[in-house]
């Protein structure tokens, strides 16, 4: 590839379409095909003569296309056989995951989302991730209330029905567990990127504002400064919010991707606090209170706390800062072959939308900008792609996102100087994967 057509690709394809003229997209769109054309050229030669002797002795060699399949001239399986639809048995192995011997309980523990696996931003509900503190419960919607109490004019209980004729909205955002990335902060303890970061989802939520139910109910607007949320299954979760925020975009939910709530995803109604960590975001939801200072609960106070390196103990730190991670490649993958690549990967941020992603290949030396795909969401989660020709040398690849406020994803060195590495919660520093000579992906740290 010339250099002025590096450069024509570098600069022009990043950049929005309707930034852009006819004439420029155009020349970018030609500019790319021709790019890819003669990356993809690179990697043919070299893998031809393996695959034609692989496709030989699978007895598939250039007429395989001609060979009429069985379920081309048969009769197939009949509607609605399976009444709620499964994936494909091909794709049996895409599944979430849990880390043995992360708790001592099963029932407070996490499954992990497969991250690799996924395209676009939404979650599907099948492999959200999991984090339960005493287990799930699987509740009668028609005996669940919702309480509301405090410092409020009018105490409420509303049923699910109750809650279901106001008017409701439906909005995509991220989910991410406060531990996400935890074992980043020491060492390199995880192999793949569904353990590394897979404790994150993306999914559309559909309820009734809480800012609604609190208007409602008349809450004190001079004394009333935070609400409680709290949840009804046997571990008690209770949170502090901010009554900014819970007036603001917080909605109780009762639904995740046009269905009620799986259970272990909170049925029949839980919290939804964009931005914050997801243990604020309270499932099996039962009781809001209003009140006048931060609660002060055993999940805020002792638990979900940030180990600063002069011994303190920083608490109420929710929001989850600017972050991104290349999910294809990702740490347990392998590149067959040298030659033209889609690398791929999601950013998102607890403070508005992303701007703007950049990825290496050279370990933090040189970067280029990333097309972000639409739709490009506040508090969501952003696909981005960026094309890559790898010439068969070791590669190190990385992401760095740039959020609606101007925040940088800093570097591992960056965040350690601040935060030590002692710390559990909000690890947001740039992830590393190593590529090496024979195609194989794993998980490294650099400084």
């Amino acid at each position: 590839m010339s250099k002025d057509l590096s450069e024509v690709i570098g600069r022009v394809l990043p950049a929005p379409e309707n930034h852009l003229s006819a004439d420029t997209l155009e020349l970018a769109r030609k500019a790319r095909r021709s790019f890819m054309g003669k990356a993809l050229a690179m990697g043919a030669g070299v893998a031809a003569s393996a695959k034609a002797g692989m496709a030989m002795a699978a007895g598939e060699g250039e007429d395989a296309i001609l060979k009429m399949p069985e379920h081309t001239g048969g009769l197939g399986l009949p509607v609605a056989m399976n009444p709620y639809g499964q994936p494909s048995k091909w794709e049996s192995n895409l599944q979430r995951r849990e880390s043995p011997g992360l708790t001592r309980v099963p029932q407070a523990s996490v499954s992990f989302t497969p991250l690799q696996g996924l395209f676009g931003i939404i979650t599907p509900s099948g492999l959200h991730f999991e984090r339960h503190h005493q287990g799930w419960w699987d509740i009668d919607p028609s005996k669940h209330r919702l309480m509301i109490n405090g410092l409020v004019k009018r105490q409420r209980v509303f049923t699910m029905d109750d809650l279901m004729r106001l008017p409701s909205v439906s909005r995509i955002h991220f989910i991410e567990c406060g531990a996400n990335s935890a074992t980043e902060w020491g060492n390199v303890a995880t192999s793949s990127v569904q353990y590394s970061h897979g404790m994150l989802s993306c999914s559309e939520f559909t309820g009734v504002l809480l800012s609604t139910l609190l208007e409602m109910c008349g809450y004190d607007k001079k004394n009333g400064k935070y609400v409680l949320a709290e949840g009804a299954d046997g571990s008690s979760m209770t949170r502090t919010i901010a009554i900014d925020q819970a007036m603001d975009d917080c909605i109780v939910a009762w639904a995740m991707n046009g269905e009620m709530l799986r259970p272990e995803n909170g049925y029949p109604l839980r919290l939804v606090v964009p931005g914050v960590q997801g243990v604020s975001w309270v499932k099996y939801l039962r009781r809001i209170e209003v009140g006048d200072q931060k609660y002060a609960t055993k999940d805020e106070a002792v638990h979900y706390i940030d180990h600063m390196p002069d011994g303190t103990h920083r608490q109420y730190t929710g929001i989850q800062e600017c972050k991104s991670v290349i999910t294809t490649p990702s740490g347990s993958q392998t590149l067959l072959d040298k030659g033209f690549y889609n690398v791929s990967g999601l950013a998102w941020s607890g403070r508005g939308s992303i701007k703007r992603v950049d990825v290496s290949v050279d370990g933090g030396r040189n970067w280029r900008t990333a097309r972000l795909e639409g739709p490009i969401l506040p508090k969501a989660l952003t696909r981005f792609n960026i094309d890559w020709v790898w010439d068969g040398k070791p590669a190190i690849l990385q992401s760095r996102a740039i959020d609606s406020t101007g925040y940088v994803q800093p570097k591992m060195n960056q965040l350690r100087a601040v935060r030590g590495t002692r710390s559990v919660y909000h690890q947001n520093a740039i992830q590393s994967w190593k590529v090496s000579e024979n195609g194989e992906v794993s998980n490294v740290q650099v400084f």
